[in-house]
């Protein structure tokens, strides 16, 4: 078989008809798209991006489409190149861009993408191309690894790792030549206030500011996080529970984002020594509304800043789309429509309370009724609700916050947290009057926070009285669609899962491979594991002063509730996540 790519012939882009041709030689191509591609005449786009964009079946694989993905491992596959896609997350924006100037990478249409000790990886879309090789190795004094990557990749990442790059340097330009490198101890951090650092309106602080929010919502990230140190500063992206290193940024450059930050949010940008919260609202590039809470505390070299991003179409999605299905949901919606009493829904920090929460008031929140919360502090601003936020400054607490609210005539009140006894007590004294208390605790499970109850002070007769049911949740990562693979079950591990219960063991379990989709991780997203508590009148007989956990939930179980591990192991028998996920986050519970 003779190839158009065939390294004998002279260097050269690569073209429409060659393309196509070679496709067609190789079984990928049927006659008539050969036919019908060789109609296309003044192509203003790569050969690949304009193949992939015609959504034209793929001759040796029936029901597949030549995606982008296909054509370039085919065309690795002929030229004896890896195929590389290109992971913002992954990339030290600042070496790769001082591989080379931006004006040879546009000439080129190449990108560095790995710098080595001892090699450098160049991305590009043209496998034979080769003249700007031997001058890049001549100046770098090392060898040069060719990888295949779309050719649209190139273009829109060789302009924002530039940009980026460009603007940390122009900020640098404008640091002080005296100006002190960081923070070394205690003493110098209470003096922080008084530290001359960049001007955070400064053009190259802003291009910052925005790249790192765009890719913060192109990643799906939940928080940034922005950590001095004592001469470089990280940026770091939670993303499905997950933290990853962005960035690393000099640190009066780090310092200077993060007054940019604090000026968007309407924080006090001289206070340096005290923690502070604050909020703004953006768009996404898709031009959706966002709501980013901020949040900085004094450290030993200077103010680390963490941006937790609210996206407000969190509270669009149903109940099915958070996890939550089944006769969990059919129980929780009996909880909460029984208009009054208390419901609780407990975890960790993290754990998707807030989420179920403002998913539930949203369903309830209809024009009969009048929704109040008391929150500290408020982290998604709705409309359908009156919303308090808790002030210590002025004595506003969830316990006066919540004595406030029951003068405003409510049907249903969601109390943040409740962590004291006062703020129990009005809990309590709210649901005996008539009205729906939603709130959240922070216990290991649903029994628990029946003691958790009692140990702040509430009398177990008033507890029995007014719960109307618990919910503790977790949220474990669900598996990538697109390249999880199904093996053999670790019994041992299972059993270890679902122990002292028995539960069948499913024949084979998916597991996480790593994909284009969800960038090598096997995973792709997140979803809730329950466990429902219904305060039925057996569980009620066993609120009482010498509580027994252990017997609260062994009769919970025999009315249908499943263990946070047994909820994790259904989704793992659904091919939905793995075992180590499950015991990752949902805590053993002695029987």
């Amino acid at each position: 078989m003779t190839s158009k790519f065939s390294e004998q012939l002279l260097e050269h882009r690569l073209s429409l008809s060659t393309v196509a041709q070679d496709l067609n030689a190789d079984g990928l191509l049927t006659d008539q798209d050969l036919i019908r591609i060789g109609l296309a005449t003044k192509l203003k786009v790569h050969p690949l991006v304009f193949l992939a964009e015609q959504k034209l079946d793929d001759a040796s694989a029936p029901g597949k489409l030549l995606t982008m993905e296909r054509l370039l491992v085919w065309l690795g596959n002929r030229v004896g190149q890896d195929v590389f896609r290109i992971d913002p997350l992954k990339i030290n924006v600042t070496a790769v861009a001082d591989v080379m100037s931006r004006a040879f990478a546009e000439r080129h249409r190449i990108l560095a993408v790995e710098v080595h000790e001892n090699e450098v990886v160049i991305a590009t879309a043209e496998p034979y191309v080769r003249a700007w090789e031997s001058n890049l190795e001549h100046v770098l004094r090392k060898p040069i690894r060719r990888v295949l990557t779309d050719p649209r990749e190139i273009t829109r990442h060789t302009g924002e790792f530039y940009s980026m790059a460009s603007s940390v340097r122009g900020a640098g330009v404008n640091e002080r030549p005296n100006a002190p490198a960081g923070v070394g101890n205690l003493e110098q951090m209470l003096e922080l206030g008084t530290m001359n650092e960049l001007d955070a309106n400064d053009q190259h602080i802003v291009k910052i500011v925005d790249w790192l929010l765009q890719y913060a919502f192109e990643q799906r990230a939940s928080d940034i996080h922005i950590e001095p140190r004592r001469d470089v500063g990280s940026v770091r992206f939670r993303i499905d529970g997950v933290l990853h290193t962005v960035y690393e940024l000099p640190a009066h450059v780090c310092a200077a984002v993060s007054s940019r930050v604090k000026i968007l949010g309407r924080m006090d940008v001289a206070e340096k020594r005290r923690p502070q919260d604050g909020r703004l609202k953006t768009r996404t590039p898709s031009g959706n509304e966002v709501e980013l809470r901020l949040a900085t505390l004094p450290t030993a070299f200077g103010e680390k800043l963490v941006m937790r991003i609210f996206d407000p179409d969190v509270l669009q999605r149903s109940f099915e789309q958070l996890g939550l299905a089944d006769a969990d949901l059919q129980h929780w919606h009996d909880m909460t429509s029984s208009g009054h009493g208390i419901v609780l829904v407990t975890g960790p920090t993290g754990s998707g309370k807030t989420t179920t929460l403002y998913s539930t008031l949203r369903q309830l929140a209809t024009p009969e009724v009048n929704v109040c919360t008391i929150e500290d502090p408020i982290e998604m601003v709705e409309g359908a609700f009156n919303q308090m936020q808790v002030n210590n400054a002025i004595d506003l607490n969830f316990s006066t916050g919540v004595r406030a609210l029951m003068r405003q005539d409510p049907d249903i009140i969601m109390v943040g947290e409740i962590r004291d006894l006062e703020t129990a007590n009005m809990a309590i004294q709210a649901a005996l009057t008539g009205h729906l208390v939603l709130s959240t605790l922070h216990t290991n499970d649903s029994p628990s926070s029946i003691s958790r109850l009692m140990e702040l002070g509430a009398p177990p007769y008033l507890i029995r009285a007014t719960v109307r049911g618990i919910m503790s949740q977790r949220l474990v990562r669900i598996l990538c669609p697109h390249c999880k693979d199904y093996g053999e079950l670790d019994l041992d591990a299972w059993q270890q899962l679902t122990q002292p219960w028995d539960m069948e063991p499913p024949a084979q379990i998916a597991r996480p491979v790593g994909c284009i989709q969800c960038r090598e991780t096997g995973y792709s997203g997140r979803q809730g594991i329950y466990e429902v508590l219904v305060n039925s009148r057996e569980v009620q007989a066993q609120i009482r002063g010498q509580l027994n956990t252990s017997k609260i939930r062994e009769i919970a179980m025999g009315q249908g509730m499943k263990t946070l591990r047994l909820s994790g192991a259904a989704r793992i028998a659904r091919g939905e996540t793995t075992i180590e996920e499950v015991m990752r986050v949902a805590p053993m519970i002695d029987a």
